[in-house]
């Protein structure tokens, strides 16, 4: 199980740092390029295709994947792989369609991405687009499976209706959190590194409750998170651009959907651990958003009023705040995996521990006069 574990993650660490560096000497041909700007914090043209290298170290193993479990899933070939893998083949096989679909809806994603890092797309249009992809997912994934894309099933039985109360959540949460990561996307290294934190955890949780598909995803993605910042961390020679920050966002998003968090076991607070992982990045969202709306802005036009500005403001070095930005992203999401154990105390007390760290970022944020 470790060989696989680690070959999985070396793999797409591997791809993504090969690919990163094969792209970048490419952007300037395919128009992926960042330019200096009043809202921007490099002053030197930079390439903007990363998230190309991450897709595909993502995308490339998953295809394998796929691909390995359709082949061998015929008896007479199971024999050539060794007993270790083997045992993995049925849970692979009942699952790879469900995989194929996540794989061809986050290209959806990635196309949106470039296509926006190429030529600046109006907001309505994105939005509309992030939509039709996250509800692409809920409604092909529960052709494929019950509930394959959708949160908090247990709605279905409750009462009529439940099942769209629950698609709209689903659809709600996957939005959310691909703009969560891609607002994080503001300084070098901040949305790969807290992505391949939160995956890390997530991935934790997974590994509790036996889930190893989920795990195997999740390996995928915390080695494509961790690959890329070979070359993103502060100072960045390339950027991810939106084709990279919302593959992160979506990606994740749909794993903690199909991670069990509550099997009725009466700790219904577990559900709550994607909030937990995830709070850092939907806090920073949220604020900048209510921010911009307060001053009649729209919420997609992009300012410096995000956390890592502000400790930037506050004397910070780029590296520091986002060195700072990891360790409350770790700090506040630590505890999480815990939940599905904890007893009804030991959960406040996560809860709490959460909700402390981000009353320390709030305070930081409004130390003295940082909105601009």
């Amino acid at each position: 199980m470790l060989q696989i574990a680690l070959g999985l993650f070396f793999s797409s660490l591997a791809l993504c740092v090969l690919g990163t560096a094969v792209v970048r000497r490419y952007s300037a041909r395919i128009g992926l390029i960042d330019q200096p700007g009043l809202r921007k914090v490099h002053h030197a043209p930079i390439a903007r295709s990363g998230g190309i290298a991450i897709f595909w170290a993502i995308g490339l193993p998953l295809i394998c994947g796929i691909a390995v479990a359709g082949l061998f899933a015929h008896k007479p070939l199971e024999n050539y792989l060794p007993a270790s893998v083997r045992v993995y083949l049925p849970g692979l096989a009942a699952h790879r369609l469900l995989a194929l679909w996540l794989l061809i809806c986050t290209l959806g994603i990635h196309i949106l991405g470039l296509v926006d890092d190429r030529n600046a797309m109006r907001a309505v249009p994105k939005l509309l687009w992030q939509l039709l992809m996250a509800a692409a997912l809920v409604g092909g994934g529960e052709c494929i499976q019950t509930g394959g894309f959708r949160v908090l099933t247990f709605l279905d039985h409750l009462f009529p209706g439940g099942e769209l109360l629950s698609a709209a959540a689903s659809v709600l949460w996957i939005v959310v959190l691909t703009n969560a990561f891609n607002f994080m996307d503001n300084m070098d290294g901040l949305s790969a590194g807290v992505a391949a934190i939160c995956g890390s955890l997530f991935f934790i949780g997974a590994v509790q409750t036996h889930q190893w598909f989920i795990c195997g995803l999740l390996l995928l993605y915390v080695g494509a998170a961790t690959g890329f910042l070979f070359h993103n961390f502060p100072p960045a020679k390339i950027f991810m651009g939106d084709g990279g920050s919302m593959v992160l966002g979506f990606f994740l998003a749909a794993l903690t959907i199909r991670t069990t968090f509550y099997a009725g076991h009466g700790r219904w607070y577990a559900v709550l651990m994607p909030l937990v992982v995830a709070a850092v990045p939907l806090y920073d969202f949220v604020v900048v958003c209510l921010l911009r709306l307060h001053r009649g802005r729209s919420p997609f036009l992009g300012d410096t009023n995000h956390f890592s500005h502000r400790l930037t403001r506050h004397g910070f070095t780029k590296r520091g705040a986002v060195l700072v930005i990891y360790a409350v992203t770790l700090a506040s999401g630590l505890s999480a995996p815990l939940l599905a154990q904890a007893n009804g105390f030991e959960a406040v007390l996560i809860a709490a521990q959460c909700l402390s760290v981000l009353t320390i970022v709030g305070i930081l944020e409004r130390l003295g006069e940082h909105v601009q």
